[in-house]
């Protein structure tokens, strides 16, 4: 039978240090605070905005969200990444994507100072995650490792496949993989028998953004899977990169989607909130 590793107990966990650090924070004269700059209408990124929103509010973190239009210019945008990263009561900066047609991710994002940068999007925490020299990690890459010690998976020595290169998912979750001295393969759309090399892995992350590509082709069996996966079913449903019927009593474990990888990247983002905070007010 396969173990569902649910994120809720580690999430709650999470939230519950990062509550007990903002409560330290406000004694201290420090109001942690957290700005969201949004600048589109796609309803999936104002759902997660709203959610992340409510949560930061819930362990005693101010949440600022910033909307621009989804027409807005490059300049606009930058100038209020700037202007936000330039706030002395900001602590910590999300930049949803997607932005507006025309507007470059990578160009925004380097303007973040890369204390607030609380997703791992610069250039400059990017290249501390691979030279293992700190910064913040992007949340859902942390949110993997977090979820594999939680689980006490054995790491060092072991084989570990990820599926996908993106620099949200798969190549720095494939950096956080080499520190714990694991054996790193990271597949994409071009590898060449990728069941096949996936079928090796004692740990498999699917991070393609396909629902259910994986299945139980896929699969060493008694294997640890973690789905960050979050596509839209042909009902509406959110499902997973896994077929998770598929795998079913194959896997040894695996997350859950929802109530997987997402709740504790979102609490990753709060403990990273709170971490800046904490840098900025020493």
């Amino acid at each position: 039978m396969t173990d569902r590793l649910s994120g809720k107990e580690l999430s709650d966990e999470i939230r519950e240090g990062v509550a007990r650090t903002a409560a330290e924070l406000r004694e201290g004269g420090t109001t942690p605070t957290l700005a969201i700059l949004l600048a589109t209408e796609d309803e999936g990124s104002k759902w997660y905005t709203r959610s992340i929103a409510k949560a930061a509010e819930k362990v005693g973190i101010e949440s600022r969200l910033e909307t621009l239009s989804p027409t807005a210019s490059e300049a606009e945008v930058c100038a209020k990444v700037e202007e936000l990263g330039g706030d002395p009561g900001v602590h910590a900066m999300i930049l949803q994507t997607p932005l507006p047609e025309g507007v470059r991710v990578e160009a925004a994002a380097e303007l973040i100072p890369p204390g607030k940068d609380v997703d791992g999007m610069t250039a400059a925490n990017l290249g501390r995650l691979v030279g293992g020299r700190g910064g913040f990690a992007p949340a859902t890459a942390e949110a993997v490792m977090r979820l594999l010690r939680w689980r006490g998976v054995e790491l060092a020595g072991a084989r570990a496949v990820v599926l996908g290169r993106s620099t949200v998912v798969g190549k720095p979750v494939a950096q956080l993989l080499l520190a714990e001295d694991a054996t790193v393969t990271v597949c994409h759309s071009k590898t060449r028998s990728i069941e096949k090399i996936a079928a090796e892995a004692d740990v498999l992350v699917a991070a393609v953004g396909r629902a259910r590509f994986v299945t139980a082709e896929f699969v060493r069996p008694g294997a640890v899977v973690i789905d960050v996966g979050t596509n839209a079913g042909e009902d509406g449903s959110l499902v997973g990169d896994v077929d998770a019927d598929s795998v079913e009593g194959k896997a040894g474990a695996l997350t859950p989607v929802p109530g997987g990888v997402g709740l504790v990247t979102t609490a990753c983002l709060l403990a990273h909130a709170v971490e800046a905070a904490q840098a900025q007010a020493a």
